[in-house]
């Protein structure tokens, strides 16, 4: 096993996972369209193409598109036909019905070139008929397809933030939801995945029934027993000499076995046993290396990565409430009830519905794997995450208990801000 952080893996390199791929693949094989779902890092991206690579070897057809960088329904379309393009028989009848952007054979260009000539044949009033066409070619190929469609809601983000977002964005939905429901359980069979939530997404537009006919199919942390098998294999195959508590000690330290953090920590622990000239790593080396390189700036990278996402699935109101809670669940150790009343008195001032945005925020929290519900209270499970945040907003949040007068934190009483201005931009938003 290879030490491959922040890549997808499969075959040798993949860890674990069988009951969840045999399941994935039985809800595939049944004609189930698929929302693939997890925390960030949990290793979507790598289960997708691993699931794909086992239903290659019972003939299936295997298309994987990442449409991330797509702007407008047109360049999903193109991307997807990319992923098309070694598919000969598909890609030939595609082509075929648009051919005044072909004069040469299909062998004598690259999977690239086929983009970009599908793409310059494609405009928003043919986008849907090619697109619709290019999945009718798949459902009459010889063999079952399965179209995996990775950062579907950052492409959707990005049209949200065009003019007239709300419209385009609910369009595409609307249209992908019609042709997979036109397949009659013939292929295409779409799984679709991303690094935000998609559900919090079409639940905020007020359309949450363009995804109703996808099975939401949760990827959860690996288990404290896969946690330590797998960062035990990774130690192993990578020559890193260990104690026999230190897999244990990654894991206590982290708090959660995400596959990414537990590929992260043998690396820099690695770097961290050569820089010290170590010939074997302890348990005490851990608790270094996570302060120092985990949390450090050496770790920066993949910890600003968390925020980066939660900004790119929220709006900026949205967006402001998410970070208030999290600074508050991470310094306060939790985000009591108590605290989400005073949020939403001290933001009702400036807000025409902060309980609303409040809602909205922690639903995406939680879907997302930042927080957890813990009876009446929020929680980080992650660790690292929870340290990263209290050691950003320690000197920089002011509790939201401490924020109103006591009677306005018991729910009486007009609000006040305890003598000081009004303007809520002082002593707790930044």
């Amino acid at each position: 096993m290879k030490l491959s952080t922040g890549r997808p893996v499969s075959g040798d390199d993949f860890f674990d996972r069988e009951n969840e791929l045999k399941l994935l693949e039985s809800l595939v094989c049944d004609g189930n369209h698929v929302l693939l779902t997890g925390q960030r890092r949990m290793g979507k991206t790598s289960v997708a193409r691993e699931l794909g690579r086992r239903l290659q070897n019972r003939g299936w057809v295997f298309l994987f598109t990442d449409v991330q960088g797509a702007t407008c329904p047109e360049d999903v379309i193109a991307r997807i036909a990319e992923a098309v393009h070694p598919i000969r028989s598909i890609s030939s009848a595609f082509a075929a019905t648009m051919k005044r952007w072909f004069t040469e054979n299909l062998d004598e260009i690259s999977a690239i070139e086929f983009r970009v000539k599908i793409r310059a044949g494609l405009n928003s009033r043919t986008w849907q008929h090619h697109g619709k066409q290019l999945f009718d070619d798949c459902a009459a190929h010889d063999h079952p397809v399965l179209l995996v469609i990775d950062e579907l809601p950052i492409f959707l983000k990005t049209v949200l933030d065009e003019n007239d977002g709300d419209r385009r964005a609910d369009e595409f939905l609307s249209w992908l939801r019609y042709v997979r429901q036109s397949s009659e359980n013939r292929s295409p069979v779409f799984l679709v995945s991303g690094s935000i939530g998609l559900a919090p997404l079409v639940t905020r537009l007020g359309i949450p029934d363009r995804i109703n006919d996808l099975h939401d199919f949760r990827l959860k942390p690996w288990s404290r027993k896969a946690s330590i098998e797998c960062f035990e294999h990774l130690a192993n195959d990578t020559g890193l000499s260990i104690d026999d508590d230190v897999a244990n000690a990654v894991y206590e330290t982290l708090g959660i076995g995400i596959p990414f953090h537990l590929q992260s920590f043998c690396a820099h622990l690695k770097k961290f046993a050569l820089m010290q000239g170590l010939d074997r790593v302890t348990a005490e080396d851990v608790g270094e290396v996570y302060r120092t390189e985990l949390l450090g700036p050496a770790g920066q990278k993949d910890l600003v990565h968390y925020e980066t996402r939660l900004k790119d699935g929220m709006d900026d109101e949205c967006y402001e409430m998410a970070m208030e809670i999290l600074a508050e669940a991470a310094t306060q150790e939790r985000f009591t009830t108590d605290a989400r009343r005073c949020l939403e008195q001290w933001y009702s001032q400036v807000m025409t519905d902060a309980p609303g945005r409040i809602v909205e925020a922690l639903d995406v929290l939680v879907h997302d794997g930042y927080l957890e519900a813990q009876e009446d209270v929020h929680r980080f499970p992650f660790r690292i995450l929870k340290d990263w945040w209290a050691v950003r907003f320690r000197d920089h949040h002011t509790p939201l208990g401490s924020r109103l007068p006591d009677q306005d934190r018991s729910g009486g009483g007009s609000v006040g801000f305890r003598g000081r201005s009004s303007d809520p931009n002082r002593g707790g938003r930044r």
